[in-house]
C-alpha cells in the first residue's frame, strides 16, 4: 500500500524543502510545486490525500485554490500561511480548509496535524458499514459523501467540503445526541482551543446554511450552549 502523497504549493524554496525533508521522513510521499498552474495541471494525474497551501502565491491568490480543493478534490487542506490576522483564518475555514497553521512554525507540528487528520479520516471511513452507504434523512435531503454532495427532493445539487463533510457525518452518525466540543475535538483532531472552536463554528454555519436552515432558529443543527450541539433530523442509512 502506497504511503500518503502530500502536496505542497509554496513560492518559497526553503519552505519547499523542509516540509518535503521533514514528511518523507516521517513516512510520506511527497510532490512540491512553486506555482499554482504547475500544482493544478499536477491535480489532472495525482490525487493528495493531503494539500498544503501558501496563500501568498505568484500567479493566484491561495484562497481560490482552497476553496477549489474543498469543493472539488476531496483532499485535507491545510494553509500554511504567514497572514497571521483572525479575518484571514477565518476565511481561509471558512472557503473550507480543514487547519490554518501560521509561518514560522515547526515541520514536526504540520506533520502531526496531518497524521492527525488521515487518522481521524480513516476512523471515520472504517467505522462501520454507514461510511459505504448514502446517507437519507427524512427531511428531504440526501447526503452523498463518495461525491460530496448534498441532493434535496427536487434533485438540486449542493457541494460541501471534505471538512464540511467531517462534521456532517459526525452529525449524521449521531442524530438526536448531544455531541459536546471535546468529542467534536477528539473525533475530529486538531488543537483543541480557540482557533478548532471558531473552526467548528465556521462549518455548522455553512451547513445549516446548504440545508436551508434559518439561523436565527436552526430546526436540525441546534446549537445547546456550553454544552455542544444535536442533529435533529431523522437519519436513515442506505445502499
Amino acid at each position: 500500500m502506497n504511503a500518503p502523497l502530500v502536496t505542497i504549493l509554496d513560492d518559497e524554496p526553503a519552505i519547499r524543502s523542509m516540509l518535503s525533508s521533514a514528511l518523507e521522513e516521517a513516512g510520506f510521499r511527497t510532490m512540491t510545486f512553486a506555482r499554482a498552474t504547475e500544482f493544478e495541471a499536477a491535480l489532472k494525474s495525482s490525487m493528495p490525500d493531503a494539500c498544503l497551501v501558501d496563500l501568498g502565491l505568484p500567479d493566484r491568490d491561495g484562497l481560490s485554490i482552497v476553496h477549489r480543493l474543498a469543493l472539488e478534490q476531496g483532499a485535507i487542506v491545510i494553509i500554511i500561511s504567514g497572514r497571521a490576522q483572525v479575518q484571514d483564518r477565518v476565511t481561509g475555514l471558512d472557503l473550507g480548509a480543514d487547519d490554518y497553521i501560521i509561518k514560522p512554525f515547526d515541520p514536526a507540528e504540520v506533520v502531526a496535524r496531518i497524521r492527525a487528520r488521515l487518522r481521524a479520516n480513516k476512523e471515520t471511513m472504517q467505522s462501520g458499514t454507514k461510511a459505504r452507504f448514502e446517507c437519507k434523512q427524512l427531511k428531504g435531503w440526501s447526503a452523498h459523501f463518495d461525491r460530496y454532495m448534498l441532493i434535496d427532493t427536487d434533485g438540486v445539487e449542493t457541494p460541501f467540503s471534505h471538512a464540511e463533510g467531517e462534521v456532517l457525518r459526525l452529525f449524521l452518525e449521531s442524530p438526536q445526541r448531544l455531541i459536546s466540543r471535546a468529542h467534536m475535538q477528539e473525533t475530529l483532531g486538531g488543537a483543541a482551543g480557540e482557533s478548532f472552536d471558531r473552526a467548528m463554528d465556521v462549518r455548522i454555519s455553512r451547513l445549516r446554511t446548504k440545508l436551508g436552515e434559518d439561523p436565527k432558529n436552526p430546526r436540525l443543527i441546534k446549537t445547546i450552549y456550553g454544552a455542544g450541539y444535536i442533529f435533529l433530523g431523522d437519519v436513515h442509512w442506505e445502499r
